[in-house]
């Protein structure tokens, strides 16, 4: 589309038309830094255009003005009434929101109905072109080019990049008239798309385009700090070993550790060697002091390289800020993803990485404040297990770990020690996961025969749970998927795999992604609900982070009482079950400080 009145024509078709799916192309993928190449439309199988805007190779025909086409489509972009539907459309939002638009009617997205469907599969355009309409589509590549000779796409002429970029919005509209019904077909399937993962795409637009501020400086210190306890660690791995090695090279790992010091070797790499991988690692550090030490090594060393040295360079110099990206179809059990930075990772377990999360902080006249599901798997477990001992430990608000700690130790809960405790802790999260006595014992540093005990002793006390992990496992081999309590489906190809590992790890996960995958629907949910009512309070406070079964806000001092007192009934509030649920909400100058 090269001239006005075709523009025209254009604009009041997508005006008339009852949906129109839309797509850009732009010069990087990075969706802050991406400027409009061009936009592709369509409003019926085969009926689509490309409007070049900036293309920029050779022979290039004379195209319309960027910012006079921009602001003629303006009122239909930004219009509520005219709906909208693309493959993955919270980038094409940002690409608009970078050109001053704010794209609004987004009803459907083929990413998110892609993933509805096959959580556990592919959803590229590509992929789902190719699954769902047996058609094979122009590739990115074939236009651009791969590795260091590839051009961006505005130097693509603008015949070919027409018909990729119209092909694009024709296929995401054709994908939609398949793949919608279906999910309408299905009322669970229906409900997670429409009240669950629909409304969580517009909160992460917001929260990606927030953003979170950091402390350079204070991440400057702690790099530093860590470089002088790796070099130290260097020494004294040096030390122990007789002689100086790189401590980075497995090979020569291997020689130090099994050649010259005799440490028992626990398995071997597919090329035959010793390995010296974590797991290794970890069980020899039970016995031999080198291996710990080469673990603190590779924890402290990861810390520096991932966060305090590359979060710096992440700030985005227009804003001042660290924009991570929230993807919503990675996970197959519907929990978000975090990338570039990935802020989910943070090993909070460890000093050094909560010494990080207090480089995330509130700006001047601002707290941070964290509001945190509590024991939300377990909880969840109670709910679908139906568990009477486990249900009345959660409506009493007793100390779960401690309950548990009283069945199977057979003591009243007040003579339950810190070990006991522990041990109990170990064995709730560890059957959500379907730990085997094997996994448990290695946990706890016990005899297997020990382990089995308290495994035994646990099903003996809550016989509900026993019972709901065999109903699971059976309804996955015979359904082939498992469903979260909001009607998420959870695949599980494996489950009938002739490999005794897969359909092993298969069952496992059948026992476990209905809890992880509930968890994850309630913490969609409460993103929901707290930007509806900060939008509907017309209040500043804003979320800034997603991380596993909490979420992390910025809010103005002004309005941090009516924030603190408002998010534990909101979020606790998004659903029913057969246990209360409880949010624990604190705050501070930074996000370590509101923990």
């Amino acid at each position: 589309m090269l001239d006005w009145s075709t523009l025209e024509t254009w604009l009041t078709r997508i005006k008339t038309a009852a949906l129109t799916a839309l797509d850009t192309e732009t010069t990087s993928l990075d969706p802050f830094a991406a400027r409009l190449v061009g936009l592709s439309l369509a409003t019926a199988p085969g009926q689509a255009c490309y409007i070049p805007l900036g293309h920029a190779g050779p022979d290039t025909p004379a195209q319309l003005p960027l910012e006079a086409v921009l602001a003629r489509l303006k009122p239909w972009l930004e219009s509520d009434r005219h709906l909208k539907v693309g493959q993955n459309l919270k980038y094409d939002q940002h690409v608009f929101a970078n050109h001053g638009i704010a794209l609004a009617g987004i009803a459907h997205d083929t990413l998110l109905q892609s993933y509805v469907l096959e959580s556990d599969k592919g959803h590229d355009l590509d992929q789902l072109a190719s699954r769902h309409l047996g058609l094979a589509t122009l590739a990115y590549a074939d236009l651009c080019g791969k590795g260091a000779k590839q051009i961006g796409f505005e130097q693509v002429p603008v015949p070919l990049a027409a018909a990729y970029a119209a092909e694009d919005a024709d296929i995401s509209l054709r994908l939609h008239q398949t793949l919608f019904p279906r999910i309408e077909a299905e009322p669970g399937l229906a409900r997670v798309y429409r009240d669950i993962e629909m409304p969580t795409r517009e909160v992460l637009f917001k929260m990606e385009r927030a953003g979170i501020l950091i402390d350079a400086d204070l991440l400057a210190q702690q790099s530093h700090e860590l470089g002088q306890k790796i070099l130290d660690l260097e020494q004294r791995a040096f030390a122990l070993a007789g002689q100086p090695f790189n401590l980075g090279s497995p090979k020569q790992l291997a020689e130090i550790l099994f050649a010259k010091l005799g440490l028992p070797v626990k398995k071997k790499t597919p090329g035959g060697a010793p390995s010296t991988d974590e797991e290794v690692l970890t069980e020899l550090a039970l016995d031999y002091p080198l291996p710990k030490l080469l673990l603190e090594h590779r924890s402290l060393a990861k810390l520096k390289s991932t966060y305090t040295d590359k979060l710096p360079r992440m700030i985005n110099p227009a804003t001042g800020r660290v924009h991570t990206h929230f993807s919503q179809a990675t996970a197959v059990t519907g929990r978000l993803a975090s990338s570039e930075p990935n802020l989910q990772n943070i090993p909070v377990r460890t000093e050094a990485g909560r010494r990080i999360r207090a480089a995330f902080v509130a700006p001047a006249g601002c707290s941070i404040v964290s509001a945190d599901y509590s024991q939300v798997e377990l909880r969840i477990m109670a709910h679908l297990s139906g568990d009477a001992r486990l249900l009345e430990a959660f409506a009493r608000g007793e100390d779960v770990h401690r309950a548990t700690a009283a069945e199977i130790f057979g003591v009243a809960p007040e003579a339950v020690g810190p070990e006991q405790r522990r041990v109990a802790k170990t064995i709730n999260f560890g059957l959500i996961y379907g730990m085997s006595a094997f996994g448990l014992a290695r946990n706890l540093g016990l005899e297997r025969s020990a382990a089995q005990t308290y495994i035994d002793r646990y099903f003996a006390r809550y016989p509900g749970v026993a019972r709901y992990m065999e109903t699971i496992r059976a309804q996955a081999h015979r359904q082939g998927y498992v469903e979260t309590v909001f009607g998420r489906r959870l695949m599980l190809p494996d489950i009938k795999s002739r490999n005794v590992g897969r359909r092993q790890g298969a069952e496992r996960a059948a026992i476990n992604a209905p809890m992880q995958g509930t968890a994850a629907d309630l913490i969609k949910l409460a993103m929901v609900a707290v930007q509806n009512w900060l939008s509907a309070a017309q209040l500043k406070s804003r979320i800034v982070l997603q991380v596993h079964d909490e979420l992390v806000l910025e809010v103005p001092d002004a309005e941090l009482m009516q924030v603190r007192q408002q998010l534990p009934d909101l979020m606790a509030g998004v659903a029913r079950l057969a246990v209360p649920l409880v949010v624990e909400v604190g705050a501070g100058p930074n996000w370590e400080a509101a923990h």
